[in-house]
């Protein structure tokens, strides 16, 4: 988020955001897309995640540009769009959970590079009109709002019908006309805009040749075009219930409660991405939802649905499976309150991995391995942890599982309480859970969590208002365990076990905060300095570690006073950080700045 503030875009992206909200239309964008600060934040994203390594079928990752000048960079990409030709996108196929493989469409840079300019430009307009509970691919949304939302709708509500459909291989059935007429309908009628997308969609594909439709799954806009297919169904579905127009005001109570005396169906959607449910009072109106949302989609989206994954649930006896989740509507008292579970389908799986896993730990009982392990186990207790009844399921997988790591893991570790757990392990597991200890490094144990309720979340947060913005950069610290669970995977195996624990330990401790701009860091973003240098004498130990921003750590090393103020420039230091950092470059033997 601070990238597009460093850059100067973010005041742009609110401007569109609004006027957006208040209906405007857009004639002018091509100009802002090619503007030389997006295309130098479209780089910055780019760079800073972690697909930028992968090739396309050019062969070019975004290392290949680091040699350009940056009035070079900024007009090979406007050359690039005078007579824009998309190159070949690279297949690969990667594996699903049910052993299928899922194809993935990989552009080449130049062509992921402009598609992040117009990602960047687009979102904000669209955000301003995508319906408010709809939750995939969208800033500041998760899977754990979609649902809590499914929650909401079970124990307040007392909806307890719910209608799954399933959408016949979305992403490759996606109308290109339609999308583009859907784009328009938005706001975007700038026609160049609409034409370098339009050769998006178009673009050649490895051994397949020009796709007559889909949006391959893979690249940058992808998921935002997703959304702006089906924002048309979720209006569609809320207009009927929800923002059903009445002739006379209400509140939104007395509105629901005039709206039953009428014979409309009453139903709420809640979408992530293309797995969506509407939830109904009655077996009657969910049967109605249902066969009017399938001629919906076959009749104004062009899309089938799958008969033998789509059907009706009742909740009081069935269960049904959401993102991961298992859901069903038990008794308490007078009414009936949502039970969650982890999915059937997503146990198995879970148990695969954990095979996987404790096999490489035996064959070889190294940092990465164990790593690999802990990443796993936290990573599933921050999905897992809204449901009702995690406890009562990683319970029973330790269980299921306690055997088979037992005969692997007995020759080459202990099992038994911690005694002295570094910090990290004590900040997120209690210490009267058994556990492995292996070559020095306690495994995360997987029956050691504990329910916790969902944040609070508002339908008006969003990236593109600045009082919001503030909020969120200030609850962002309640994220270190999100960030931890990221960071225990990245790539320091080639480091010392004491440099592993401590650089966890330091950011735990410093609430995941920049130690000089006092900024919430993201784990791609996290780098770890050294204040005396190893070259120095400096050691691995957590007090000679510090916490910073990959940018400000670049600019602790920097000799060349070109570097120094293109660094100091997008960081916008004060005195205060800047003095902070001299006192680094001085133990690190290099002159102020």
């Amino acid at each position: 988020m601070r990238y597009a503030e460093y850059y100067g875009m973010q005041s742009i992206f609110d401007t569109l955001y609004l006027k957006s909200k208040e209906g405007c239309s857009f004639n002018r964008l091509y100009e802002l897309i090619t503007s030389d600060n997006n295309i130098l934040l479209a780089y910055r994203m780019i760079k800073s995640n972690k697909g930028s390594k992968t090739q396309g079928t050019d062969q070019f990752s975004i290392d290949d540009f680091n040699s350009y000048s940056q009035d070079e960079f900024i007009n090979t990409i406007r050359k690039t769009l005078d007579h824009y030709k998309p190159k070949l996108v690279r297949r690969v196929f990667i594996p699903k959970p049910n052993g299928d493989k899922r194809p993935l469409g990989i552009p080449s840079m130049l062509d992921r590079l402009i598609q992040q300019m117009v990602k960047q430009v687009l979102e904000p307009i669209c955000e301003a009109k995508f319906y408010k509970h709809s939750y995939g691919f969208r800033p500041l949304r998760s899977t754990h709002h979609a649902k809590s939302r499914c929650d909401t709708l079970i124990n307040n509500a007392q909806l307890h019908f719910v209608v799954d459909i399933d959408i016949k291989g979305f992403f490759d059935n996606v109308n290109h006309t339609l999308l583009l007429k859907q784009l328009w309908n938005i706001g975007i009628k700038d026609r160049r805009v609409l034409a370098i997308i339009g050769k998006m969609l178009k673009a050649p594909i490895e051994k397949e040749g020009i796709p007559r439709k889909g949006t391959p799954q893979g690249g940058i806009l992808s998921p935002l075009l997703s959304n702006i297919v089906l924002n048309d169904l979720d209006h569609w579905v809320a207009g009927q219930w929800e923002n059903f127009k009445t002739k006379h005001p209400y509140t939104q109570r007395n509105k629901y409660a005039a709206l039953k005396r009428t014979k409309l169906k009453e139903g709420f959607i809640v979408r992530y991405a293309d797995d969506f449910k509407i939830f109904a009072r009655t077996s009657q109106d969910a049967y109605k939802w249902y066969h009017a949302v399938k001629q919906y989609l076959k009749e104004r989206l062009k899309l089938d649905v799958s008969p033998e994954k789509s059907m009706v649930i009742n909740l009081r006896k069935k269960s049904s499976n959401f993102l991961g989740f298992k859901f069903k509507a038990v008794p308490k008292g007078k009414k009936h309150v949502a039970h969650s579970f982890i999915s059937d389908k997503k146990k198995d799986q879970i148990k695969k991995r954990i095979n996987k896993l404790i096999t490489e730990i035996k064959l070889s009982p190294t940092p990465k391995t164990i790593s690999q392990w802990n990443s796993f186990v936290l990573g599933l207790h921050n999905y897992f942890k809204f449901a009702s009844h995690v406890s009562m399921d990683f319970q029973e997988i330790a269980f299921r599982k306690s055997r088979f790591m037992f005969n692997r893991l007995k020759s080459i570790s202990r099992y038994g309480r911690p005694k002295r757990p570094p910090p990290t392990y004590s900040k997120f597991y209690k210490n009267n859970n058994k556990t492995w200890e292996v070559a020095g490094t306690l495994l995360f144990p997987l029956q050691d969590i504990s329910k916790s309720k969902p944040l609070n979340f508002s339908q008006e947060s969003t990236p593109y208002n600045a009082e919001a913005r503030e909020s969120i950069h200030v609850n962002l610290k309640f994220h270190v365990q999100v960030e931890l669970s990221k960071l225990i995977r990245s790539d320091v195996w080639d480091r010392t076990l004491e440099y592993s624990d401590n650089r966890l330990s330091r950011y735990s401790g410093v609430q995941g905060l920049c130690e000089v701009t006092g900024l919430f860091l993201q784990a791609e973003e996290v780098h770890c300095h050294h204040y005396e240098p190893l070259s120095l004498g400096g050691t691995d130990k957590y007090n000679n570690l510090c916490i910073i921003h990959s940018d400000v750590h670049r600019l602790v090393h920097a000799t060349e006073d070109k570097t120094i103020e293109h660094y100091k420039s997008i960081l916008q230091l004060t005195d205060a950080m800047i003095d902070k950092i001299n006192l680094y470059r001085k133990a690190c033997k290099l002159v102020s700045i």
